[in-house]
């Protein structure tokens, strides 16, 4: 299943995706965990990423967030290099749509975004968001340290514990390895497309209701 998303693309979108699909697979290097982490600690800055359904629903969400340097939609997870869009919607390349964050630990820690992470999406539920269904919108973690690991399995099971939810967790916490940056027209989407049906009907409520419960961590623009 595609999931109603692809119903909603502008023009310009899905001129987008079609021109993806007649190009083939990206020649793009992924980034690996090494590369990542020391490029980011030179910066003084760390790096998460989560999956949690809608890449253009959690991007809206994170780039909200006061010490948020940078959010990129992509895909992660997977045994297919390099891959497209539309093979990811197929569910057979074991990606998931994923949101990679950089961020300045001095401003927002981890324990910070794993708080949004939790509080922006049902993560009861396996392998689908609302109408998204398929492995690709799988509740994930992948961590990029052992310290990530055990902050992420912490907060899991304390949560588990108190039974914050209706049903138990189902998010996977799982080792980084590499990021594929999605195609460009996904990158901001909401940004960009903030009149188009899913942005109104689906990204705007969850965007509306995660910066009333994190006011007092948003950006300026955004509060």
């Amino acid at each position: 299943m595609k999931t109603i998303k692809l119903l909603f693309l502008g023009l310009g979108s899905l001129g987008g995706l079609l021109a993806c699909s007649q190009g083939g697979v990206k020649d793009i290097k992924p980034m690996t965990n090494t590369e990542m982490n020391s490029m980011e600690t030179k910066n003084g800055n760390d790096t998460a990423t989560f999956g949690q359904g809608c890449f253009w629903c959690a991007e809206a969400i994170f780039e909200s967030l006061e010490g948020v340097k940078s959010v990129t939609s992509g895909y992660a997870g997977g045994t297919v290099k390099n891959p497209t869009y539309e093979q990811v919607c197929t569910g057979s390349t074991g990606h998931a749509e994923v949101v990679q964050i950089v961020y300045d630990p001095k401003v927002i820690s981890y324990a910070d975004l794993l708080q949004a992470f939790w509080n922006s999406h049902d993560p009861t539920t396996l392998n689908r968001q609302g109408e998204d269904v398929g492995t690709q919108y799988r509740s994930v973690i992948f961590y990029h340290d052992e310290t990530q690991k055990a902050e992420a399995e912490k907060y899991k099971m304390e949560l588990d514990s108190s039974k914050a939810f209706k049903g138990p967790i189902v998010t996977e916490i799982a080792p980084f390895t590499a990021f594929y940056s999605a195609e460009d027209y996904h990158q901001k989407y909401y940004d960009s497309n903030g009149h188009a049906p899913y942005c109104q009907f689906v990204i705007k409520p969850k965007v509306e209701k995660f910066q009333k419960v994190f006011k007092n961590k948003l950006k300026h623009k955004a509060a």
